[in-house]
């Protein structure tokens, strides 16, 4: 199952955090359910693929490529034939998936460079469901994406200090000084969300401190996503 599920638990924030600030700043429509069905899918299905392309064993990830793969084509076909514009939008996720694809090869896909890559794809999702949810203010959009591009970033800047570079006080540092930025320019940007912001502060501040797990991490970042969801939600 290791080759069907991907392992990395704080990526599913990242999957749907950009999607549901997308609808917030939009209508909820009947084609995002097959679009985040469709998100869904490609994201299973570019799990093994990279998993491939690192490891040279395409044989072992066939499987998951072949059903992931399959599921995927009706509801990309559907989409592309209700809405031939959602086609645009992606576009730009093309050169960041090379990236993703050139780390992926270098079996270097801890890169920072390939993190933010990765984030950018990820964040980019704001925009499609937008507009398919007929937004008007493409401003708050634009606010959106920002928010959630700074606050996925600090995470993995915070999550290397748990992990990777868990003895490198450097990283601990940069990643103190970039949440405590994070704040200064919320209280521009998102003044309502100064205390949501002053948590993942804490957060990166206290908790590398302590003996928490990578699984552990994963989890509960997807509780701190679903935080700054709903203080979205509610505060602005």
């Amino acid at each position: 199952m290791k080759r069907f599920i991907p392992n990395q638990h704080g990526a599913w924030s990242m999957l749907v955090l950009p999607f549901l600030l997308g609808m917030a700043a939009s209508q909820a429509s009947f084609l995002h359910i097959p679009l985040f069905l469709c998100w869904l899918l490609i994201y299973l299905f570019i799990f093994p693929l990279l998993q491939g392309v690192k490891t040279r064993r395409f044989d072992r990830y066939a499987p998951p490529l072949k059903v992931y793969g399959l599921l995927l084509l009706p509801f990309a076909a559907y989409l592309m034939a209700a809405e031939p514009k959602l086609l645009w939008f992606a576009l730009p996720a093309l050169p960041l998936f090379a990236v993703n694809l050139y780390y992926a090869r270098t079996k270097n896909e801890r890169a920072l460079l390939n993190d933010i890559a990765g984030i950018l794809l990820f964040c980019l999702m704001v925009f499609p469901v937008f507009y398919i949810g007929g937004g008007t203010d493409r401003g708050m959009a634009a606010e959106f994406f920002i928010l959630a591009l700074l606050y996925f970033v600090g995470t993995a800047l915070y999550v290397k200090t748990i992990i990777r570079e868990k003895n490198n006080p450097r990283y601990y540092y940069a990643s103190v000084i970039y949440h405590s930025l994070f704040v200064l320019a919320g209280v521009v940007l998102f003044p309502s969300l100064t205390v949501p912001l002053l948590i993942l502060l804490a957060r990166a501040a206290s908790l590398p401190r302590t003996k928490i797990t990578a699984k552990q991490t994963g989890i509960m970042e997807i509780g701190f996503s679903v935080m700054l969801y709903l203080s979205v939600i509610v505060l602005l």
